[in-house]
């Protein structure tokens, strides 16, 4: 990477402007490179900082190794089918940022977006204005963390940590935990607990789940043969509602394995439905317990039955098909929770994160604040979006689909620049 050094007196001119300097901005600046084109990526922290901070001292990958072909830097370790822990992966980064060598800003916060008289943008940041042709948003879509009003109200002593700050049992105050969410985050710091002897509350929420292994290969692999990762937001049955979607939750800790709440439960873990207030000491929960486990052991099944139709299909000779069928069941739905008498000396929101573009001023949301796009390829000249969740397949905002994406945007950004007729441009959008 070369880091650059800050010497601005005047606005600069500079053909792309890319914010962002995660895997998916640093993609935008390999394919920019190679269709020699002028840049500079301004990152409000340092590059790939997230996985760096924002992960916890257990964290892995929970999709295998193979998946992980960031742009001519496809992994080749000794371990496809495993799963990356943390250094590993902070590794793997380090040796893609060094090949990229992109032109980065590091510590530059970009606080405006605006267009000019001429058609280019000026774009505002920390460290000085630039002028730009271009601009590529790649700051993904995890900003803002979610936390309810109710946190307000619990008592001062209470420590209360989001998903993106939790590092490990050791560092959480003695007693027991409340985790409030099972999506990926929740159910894996939930287990992550559980496992170091701590007793834990978990608020269980609508998150889906699937299987590790299933007919004698990880899932991942059978879904690949399937083509859905290959399958564009467009054909999906839920089209952009999506995006919308909690990951489903499983586990590549220690080799990969299901995360099994029934089965955290049967050995002490607490489960209740969806977190909804606190008051008068005590947490109310919805009566929704049994419903989302059934709901997530459901979509488990269904994968796996997908599976099974994909694999009589093509007559592929695998082990026999099995049905998950429930070990433990929620003896009732408790509607709340005394919280000094529990125990609870900590708790940690695992309930999601919003995106925050309010710096960028450009007609290119729509009413839900969210980018207006196809593939990256917004509808005013000059805007585009890499990094999303779904941006155009299951991979957009993952290690195995983001160098698609970022070369799609780049070839978009070539045909802008070389004056390509707007309706010429969006025919060959559509049909790529």
């Amino acid at each position: 990477m070369s880091n650059i050094e800050f010497t601005q007196a005047a606005p600069e001119h500079v053909g792309v402007i890319v914010i962002g300097g995660g895997q998916a901005g640093l993609s935008v600046s390999y394919f920019l490179q190679q269709a020699n084109i002028g840049h500079l990526v301004l990152e409000k922290h340092s590059v790939t900082h997230t996985w760096r901070t924002q992960r916890w001292d257990t964290f892995c990958l929970v999709t295998p190794n193979w998946q992980c072909a960031l742009p001519g830097h496809a992994y080749d370790g000794p371990d496809p089918h495993g799963f990356m822990k943390k250094d590993e992966i902070i590794a793997y980064l380090d040796a893609f940022i060094a090949k990229v060598n992109a032109p980065v800003l590091e510590g530059t916060a970009v606080t405006r977006v605006t267009r000019d008289a001429g058609g280019g943008y000026v774009v505002q940041s920390t460290r000085g204005t630039y002028m730009a042709d271009q601009v590529v948003v790649a700051s993904g879509g995890y900003h803002t963390p979610i936390v309810p009003r109710m946190a307000e109200r619990l008592p001062l002593g209470i420590v209360q940590v989001q998903s993106s700050e939790y590092r490990n049992a050791d560092a959480l105050p003695p007693g027991a935990v409340l985790v409030v969410g099972s999506g990926q985050s929740g159910a894996q710091i939930a287990e992550d607990l559980h496992l170091a002897g701590r007793k834990v509350h978990l608020a269980v929420g609508e998150a889906p789940r699937c299987a590790r292994f299933y007919r004698g290969r990880d899932v991942v692999d059978w879904l690949a043969d399937m083509r859905y990762y290959d399958m564009p937001v467009t054909d999906h049955p839920l089209r952009e509602g999506v995006r919308d979607n909690t990951n489903h939750y499983v586990t590549g800790r220690d080799g990969g394995r299901d995360i099994d709440l029934r089965r955290f439960a049967s050995e002490g873990m607490e489960l209740f439905g969806r977190l909804e207030d606190f008051r008068d000491g005590k947490l109310r929960f919805a009566p929704n317990l049994r419903a989302n486990l059934d709901d997530a052991d459901d979509t488990y099944n269904r994968i796996n039955a997908s599976i099974d139709g994909f694999i009589e299909k093509h007559g592929i000779d695998a082990p026999a098909a099995a049905r998950y069928e429930p070990l433990w069941h929620p003896p009732g739905e408790r509607a709340e929770l005394d919280l000094q008498a529990s125990g609870i000396t900590s708790i940690v929101w695992c309930i999601g994160f919003t995106p925050d573009f309010a710096w960028l001023d450009a007609p290119v949301f729509n009413g839900r604040g969210y980018p207006a796009h196809m593939r990256g390829v917004t509808a005013v000249p000059g805007i585009y979006f890499v990094g999303l969740p779904w941006l155009h397949t299951w991979g957009s905002g993952r290690f195995s689909g983001v160098a698609r994406d970022a070369q799609y945007v780049v070839d978009a950004i070539c045909a802008e620049r070389s004056n390509v007729p707007d309706h010429v441009r969006l025919r060959v959008r559509e049909e790529a």
